[in-house]
Parts: structure tokens; sequence; C-alpha cells
């Protein structure tokens, strides 16, 4: 996987649009049921980042940025601003927003997942770029220490705690995350007149898998 471990500048992803998307596979059968599967575990999230220019400055950031990932070459972190955290977008970050697993006393590794949940149905996201110096980690509800009782990869995602957790106990995270993307495309085309008129390019960006 070619990645660049940077991030995208947030002060240009700060008001793109975008969102996940799902692959549904729906069979209609003679009946009138449907039948309907998916070959994606996960949503795979698009986002436009020409919305997020607002001078000419911006332009010549993102094509400065453009031209170091060479295009579709190299994936990048993106910060998502309308979900970059463990907890509520109005609350703080805490180490008890998520649960990441239950200790059996030989269990070290841990990766940093996200629930969506809606009623009885719940999806867990896998994290793989948390913001470094941003998870805080609690093991049935007492609060430990980075460096000291666990580390993060934070290219990866995964926690790992020096002595495994006991049986029975919960552990739980908070963080900030990226999220592994890539340009869409290989051209971005710009007009100073157009941008001056309020026209902005079109920037495809796409999550990839890691």
């Amino acid at each position: 996987m070619n990645f660049h471990d940077v991030r995208f500048p947030a002060s240009l992803s700060f008001g793109a649009t975008g969102g996940p998307e799902r692959r549904t596979e729906i069979v209609t059968l003679a009946n009138g049921f449907e039948e309907r599967n998916t070959p994606w575990a996960h949503a795979r999230r698009h986002y436009d980042a020409g919305l997020g220019l607002r001078s000419l400055d911006d332009v010549a950031a993102l094509i400065a940025f453009f031209e170091a990932r060479q295009g579709q070459l190299y994936g990048f972190r993106w910060k998502d601003w309308a979900d970059y955290k463990s907890s509520l977008p109005s609350a703080e970050v805490t180490a008890g927003d998520q649960i990441i697993g239950t200790g059996d006393e030989l269990q070290t590794a841990f990766q940093l997942v996200k629930a969506y949940s809606s009623g009885e149905q719940s999806y867990s996201r896998p994290i793989a770029k948390p913001v470094l110096g941003s998870v805080q980690i609690s093991i049935a509800g007492d609060a430990a220490l980075e460096g000291i009782d666990y580390s993060v990869d934070y290219t990866t995602g995964l926690v790992t705690f020096d002595d495994p957790p006991d049986i029975g106990a919960v552990v739980r995270a908070g963080y900030e995350f990226d999220v592994p993307v890539r340009f869409d495309t290989d051209r971005i085309e710009t007009s100073v007149a157009s941008f001056k008129a309020g026209h902005v390019p079109n920037v495809p960006i796409v999550e990839v898998r890691l």
C-alpha cells in the first residue's frame, strides 16, 4: 500500500462535502420479493475537497499537496469534520467512549473501533488512523497511561498492553481519527478567472482500504 502518513490540510477539508457509501446487490424475484446482499463489510467514504477552497492561496496549497502525492499514487490522511472523534460531535473525547474489547488474561492487542448504533442494530468501524496523542484508554473504568500501561500504533490503530487485561475487564477508548484516502483523479483543473467568479474545481477524494 502506497501511503504517506500526512494529513490533507484541515483548513481545506473544512467545508468539503462527502460521506459513507454502501454497496447493496438487489435481486427482485418472480414473486416480487427481494433478496439483498452486500459484498462490502465496511462503508467507503467519498469527499469533494474543492468546496473547501476559499482563496487562490488555498488552490496553491491543494496543487502542492496533489503533486507531492503524485495524483492517485499515494494515499494520505483526511479529517472528516462531520465524523472525526469517538464521542458525539458536541462532546469531549473521554477514555470511556467506545468499547474495543474485553479482557481474558491472554489478549494484549486490541483494534480501535467506533460503533454506530440505531435501535438494536450496531455496526463497528475499524479505526486505522488515530490522531497522534489523542488516544485515551480505560480498563474496567480505570484510566490507563500511554507509554506505561499500553502503546498505540498510530499507523494501524492497534492498542497493545504490556500486561493482558483481567478476565471480564471491559477495555474502552476515546480518540480523534483521520480517514485514509487518496485522490480519485489524476487531473485537477483550475482557472483563476473561474475561481474569482465563485466556481471551484472538483477535487474527488475516496477512502482506501488498509
